[in-house]
This record gives structure tokens, C-alpha cells and sequence, in this order.
């Protein structure tokens, strides 16, 4: 055998060896402990989510309630979770802004829809604080005709659904994350 095959088969086993000895301590982030303690679908279960503060029957309250739902069925997988052991306070701020004008209407013909998401998680027992943060999001979405109001109304509202499933989906790795490690 040559000295060059004897490497390969050389380092082979020592990666086979390094991939024995790791194999014991991966652990699925999702999985369900054996030993009682619970696991990360539980502890994402007892976390509250209140209704957002914003006015009544305005356009950042539908949103509002839209990043809730999404939220409360990533964590739960249905309507209500268990009994809460955090609750998270959620703060928002939306806007507009025209990426394209139109230069003979001069009214937009792409925009863009955003959100600034603020959260906050607090333990129940001690009411503290245990982990702050911030996510956006930024969608753009395009008005077939300028002068078609229904259709740019459905397409602000499509840009706004997308954007709080993707706030819900942020906040939802922040806590999967949190609660799996404890940072």
C-alpha cells in the first residue's frame, strides 16, 4: 500500500472516530425528554400572549391581531396552551413607503409595507423581565393599475399579512431558541 493511501485511510478513521464520539450529544431541539423535565413544545406552551395595545378598528390593530394568531399557533399548534408560566408583551410600529412612481399618474406602483416588533418576555412568578428583543420585517408588493383602488387595498393587505407571519416566525425562534438554551 502506498504511503498516500495510507493517509486517506488514515484520516478516514479519525473522522469516523471524531463522528462516534459526537453522535451521543446531538439532541433534536424539538424532542421530548425521558427524564420529566419538560420539553421545548411545553415550555413554548406556557407562554401568554395578550392582545397587542392598539386602537380598536384601526388598520395596526388587524395586524395586531394577525402577529398574535400566527404566534399563538406557532407556539401552541391550536388556540390555547397550557397553564402560563411567561407572558409576552409585543410592541409595534408600522409604515409605507413608495419604491416606484408612476411618472404620468404620479401615484406608486410598488410599495413597500414594514413593521418594527419590540418584545418583551416576563416570568409570571417573579414578574421579570427574562428576555427583550426587536424584529422587522420589510415586504414589498406591486398595484396592478394604478387606478385600481380594490386591488391595491388587497395587495396592502396581502403585504401585511405576510409581514406578521414573518414577525410571528421571528419571535418564535427567538423564544424556541431561549428556551432551549436559556440566553
Amino acid at each position: 500500500m502506498s504511503s498516500a493511501r495510507i493517509r486517506i485511510v488514515a484520516r478516514l478513521v479519525a473522522v469516523a472516530a471524531l463522528a462516534a464520539m459526537t453522535a451521543g450529544c446531538f439532541q433534536p431541539m424539538y424532542a421530548e425528554h425521558t427524564d420529566g423535565t419538560p420539553g421545548l413544545r411545553e415550555r413554548l406552551m406556557g407562554v401568554e400572549v395578550p392582545p397587542v395595545d392598539k386602537a380598536n378598528a384601526s388598520r395596526e390593530a388587524r395586524v395586531g391581531v394577525e402577529i398574535r394568531n400566527a404566534l399563538a399557533f406557532k407556539l401552541y399548534g391550536n388556540a390555547t396552551g397550557m397553564a402560563p408560566t411567561h407572558r409576552l408583551v409585543l410592541r409595534f410600529n408600522s409604515g409605507r413607503s413608495s419604491l416606484m412612481i408612476d411618472p404620468n399618474t404620479a401615484l406608486p406602483t410598488s410599495e413597500n409595507y414594514n413593521i418594527d416588533a419590540q418584545f418583551n418576555l416576563v416570568e409570571i412568578a417573579t414578574n421579570k423581565s427574562v428576555m427583550t428583543g426587536t424584529t422587522f420585517s420589510r415586504v414589498s408588493y406591486d398595484m396592478p393599475g394604478s387606478y385600481q383602488r380594490f386591488a391595491r387595498a388587497r395587495a396592502l393587505r396581502d403585504a401585511e399579512d405576510r409581514a406578521a407571519q414573518e414577525i410571528a416566525d421571528n419571535i418564535q425562534t427567538r423564544l424556541a431558541s431561549y428556551f432551549a438554551t436559556g440566553t
